[in-house]
């Protein structure tokens, strides 16, 4: 009688055996001929040496979740290890229910084969055509974060984690091993971390696989695990052995999981609990061939990609990689068509508990909308007769819109930010919810010491963009909603991941059986016009350069002028589907130009002519004054105040951009403007300036197909500043109020010649009001009084 570890066994060699001739067949995939050259695919692509250890992690998952009916999510981190993947996927039948021409029998079979790396087939890594993936397994070392965010509000699903012993020494995973203090085990689910040691990267050892036994567990430990080392693979008529003993660590590891979390939801938990990980140690390329041509390979680095390098030209490597293929025993596997001989596979779970099919996987299938709070009830009243007399902190405000967002969406809404709530303005949300951290402090500080600090809460705050961005995408990609609030100068160090995630994106809205999921939300509110005292260092604005060169259908980039408009642009974030929106907007007290009417209008249209604050009707102006961003916009507006108190015969139009990929043509995004309608604002040959919230280099990207472009001068950051004032920063990279007047005093001088003295006059006035107050700003610390003289009739005065 064959014993349940017998079919274990057997379906991992069945896996083993796929996922091997994926890398290497192109026909003949079930051996019933002696292999020949013209059976080897012309190009060998794929890593092996990770493949056996994924397949056995998947075995023994697949017999956890039919032993015990459990929903379990399988993040991945090796980062090529898809044969791995794919072949499980093909015998749990998940792959042949998402892709008809790949179920299990003759033709799925040669073709799951067949196509893998291939043209317009399966990669070696995973992507978003990969049932049952979040997480690409690209760039290493975010697998162990992303698994964590899937486990949020998530509290019967068990995520387990491959991390492999490359991406173990990465930053961001030394980082996510710390997050089992963050994960409550009454709301949430669990993670099982399965670090997986092979001893070897491409051509190098890894830190992890070179550790003894004590160091690992005195490592994991140390973190807050309680860890468990299984070795397998050092005897190959001991395999059964190392099947029943993985058998009883899962178990063992589900039992710990189950007991936390019992404990915790009947009310008498550990305040430390130690959650279970496992430590999987394997040969690299495990079962493959011992050596080749007296070299040795399996549990070396030569068995990390393509352990038989050239088998398609050398008689001897051919014979090698037979013998390694027949060793698995495919005979007995399938018949000589591709159909499953006996019952091996009859035991895998079925329905969406194979992990190919699990909900969470697709997690736009389970996606509720949110509740959203009318963002008006928030909006500020503002005096239209007199614009900029209001000064509020734009994200103040939107910090009580997020709180009532809370209250609203408890379980699935979270914001993940690196220490920054109460820095960036938005401590209200902390009136409907706290910092969610476990573990209490080791000296029993009083609760007034960390404030809003409780082991359940809707905001995670950890010094670590990775981490929290890698959060958030777990969390969006299983369902929910959520909003990543961060520093400008800092969110740079995702760019990578963000890259990864845009891709994600493209991919998987090319697949139909993806659903849309909530949009990836960026709110960065310390913005590097307002480092005062942090300086130089923390004024980046490149974030924006890097969205531009994604997608256009997935990425969006919104500068709201003040608050009102923040309140509706955030409003239509968080119900927006599968984007990246990236929102910039000031926490410092700045002047409040459009009423609730104005600012819906002008948001929903992405940008307007401000005709309070152009000439009259500003239909042929003499030039146009355009402006993006917080900082720009207000030295915009005061620039056009000037003007029109020393200058009232200039026709000037006045131009607000909020969502800056208007800009770029309809026929490249599909928010851009059409060429009639760029006319319609910025005219077909004026002079236009342009004063910009980031690096010049993004409007001109924006903007290179349009016609007559060489008329626009975009002002912007150009890597000037230090530890100073704001108007001597503004000043520094030329988008101060001063600069534009004479920027158009300058224009308006060319094109009326009988005003060019008065403009040189008047440039010559204002050249020395600038001094004045910079000299001012040098020698008493802080701006002049007069620098925050929003209000339009003290600006007169002062002109």
């Amino acid at each position: 009688m064959t014993t349940a570890m017998e079919h274990v066994a057997t379906y991992w060699r069945a896996a083993n055996y796929l996922a091997a001739a994926q890398i290497y067949l192109r026909d003949n995939v079930l051996l019933t001929d002696p292999l020949s050259a013209d059976d080897i695919k012309p190009r060998l692509l794929g890593h092996w040496g990770t493949v056996p250890g994924i397949n056995f992690v998947y075995a023994h998952l697949n017999r956890l979740i039919q032993e015990h009916d459990r929903s379990v999510l399988l993040v991945t981190g090796p980062g090529h290890g898809a044969p791995g993947n794919l072949a499980n996927l093909y015998l749990e039948g998940s792959l042949g229910e998402r892709y008809p021409e790949y179920q299990v029998g003759p033709t799925g079979l040669r073709r799951l084969v067949q196509s893998f790396s291939w043209p317009g087939g399966f990669p070696s890594h995973l992507t978003p055509a990969t049932p049952g993936a979040i997480h690409e397994g690209g760039e290493l070392g975010y697998a162990l974060a992303t698994a964590f965010g899937a486990a949020f509000d998530n509290p019967d699903l068990l995520v387990a984690c491959i991390v492999g012993d490359g991406e173990a020494e990465t930053g961001p995973t030394a980082t996510a091993w710390h997050l089992t203090k963050f994960l409550n085990p009454r709301r949430d689910g669990a993670v099982l971390p399965i670090l997986h040691l092979n001893q070897y990267k491409i051509s190098s050892r890894t830190i992890f696989g070179s550790m003894t036994d004590e160091e690992l567990l005195s490592l994991m430990r140390g973190y807050g695990y309680a860890p468990q080392i299984v070795e397998v693979g050092q005897d190959e008529q001991q395999i059964l052995d190392d099947h029943s003993q993985m058998a009883r660590a899962i178990d063992h590891a589900h039992r710990s999981i189950e007991a936390i979390q019992s404990a915790w939801r009947a009310g008498n938990g550990s305040a430390r609990p130690r959650w279970p990980m496992l430590i999987l140690r394997s040969p690299k390329g495990w079962t493959v061939v011992d050596e080749l041509q007296g070299t040795a390979i399996e549990g070396t680095y030569r068995a990390h990609q393509v352990p038989i390098p050239d088998p398609k030209h050398s008689a001897e490597q051919r014979n090698a990689l037979e013998k390694w293929l027949r060793s698995y025993q495919p005979e007995q596997l399938f018949d000589p068509i591709g159909n499953v001989i006996g019952a091996w596979n009859a035991w895998l779970p079925t329905g969406d508990r194979r992990l190919g099919m699990v909900p969470q996987a697709n997690g736009g299938q389970l996606r509720r909308p949110l509740q959203r709070p009318a963002w008006r009830d928030f909006g500020l009243e503002i005096d239209t007769d007199q614009r900029g007399s209001v000064t509020s902190s734009d994200t103040q405000r939107c910090g009580d819109f997020l709180q009532q967002v809370i209250a609203d969406n408890r379980g699935r809404f979270r914001i993940f930010c690196p220490d920054e709530i109460d820095s960036n303005r938005l401590s209200a949300v902390f009136k409907a919810t706290d910092r969610q951290f476990l573990w209490p402090a080791p000296d029993g500080s009083a609760p007034e010491e960390a404030e809003h600090i409780a082991p359940a809460g809707d905001v995670l705050e950890i010094l670590s963009e990775h981490t929290c961005q890698a959060w958030l995408q777990g969390y969006l990609l299983t369902g929910r909603h959520g909003l990543f609030p961060s520093y400008e100068a800092f969110i740079s160090i995702v760019d990578s991941m963000l890259g990864q995630y845009a891709k994600f994106l493209k991919r998987a809205g090319e697949i139909p059986w993806r659903q849309p999921v909530s949009s990836l939300n960026y709110l960065l509110s310390s913005e590097g016009w307002r480092q005062d005292h942090n300086g130089y260092s923390h004024q980046m604005p490149g974030f924006i350069n890097t969205l531009l060169n994604k997608k256009a259908q997935h990425v969006r980039i919104y500068l709201p002028p003040d608050t009102n408009c923040l309140l509706s642009t955030m409003h239509h974030c968080l119900n927006s589907t599968d984007k990246i929106n990236l929102v910039i907007a000031s926490k410092q007290p700045m002047p409040q130009w459009l009423d609730v009417d104005e600012a819906e209008k002008h948001c929903r249209q992405g940008i307007s002519i401000w005709r309070w604050i152009s000439s009259y009707n500003a239909e042929s102006p003499d030039v146009v004054l355009a402006c993006a961003g917080v900082y720009p916009t207000a030295e915009a507006v005061v620039a056009a105040r000037y003007l029109f108190a020393v200058l009232p015969e200039l026709r000037l139009r006045f131009i607000n951009v909020t969502d800056l990929l208007i800009l770029e043509q309809q026929s490249f995004h599909p928010h851009g403007l059409t060429d009639q309608d760029f006319q319609h604002y910025f005219t077909t040959e004026q002079p236009v300036v342009f004063n910009f919230h980031g690096y010049p280099s993004a409007v001109k990207q924006l903007l290179w197909n349009r016609p007559h472009t060489e008329r626009f001068r975009i002002n912007g950051y150009i890597e000037e500043g230090t530890t100073t004032t704001p108007l001597s920063l503004l000043a520094a990279n030329h988008i101060d109020r001063f600069t534009l007047v004479d920027q158009i005093l300058t224009i308006t001088a060319v094109q009326h010649p009988e005003w060019r003295e008065q403009c040189e006059v008047l440039r010559g006035e204002f050249k020395l009001r600038r001094e004045s107050m910079l000299a001012f700003a040098q020698r008493e610390g802080e701006d002049a009084e007069e620098f925050q003289a929003w209000h339009r009739s003290t600006i007169e005065t002062l002109a």
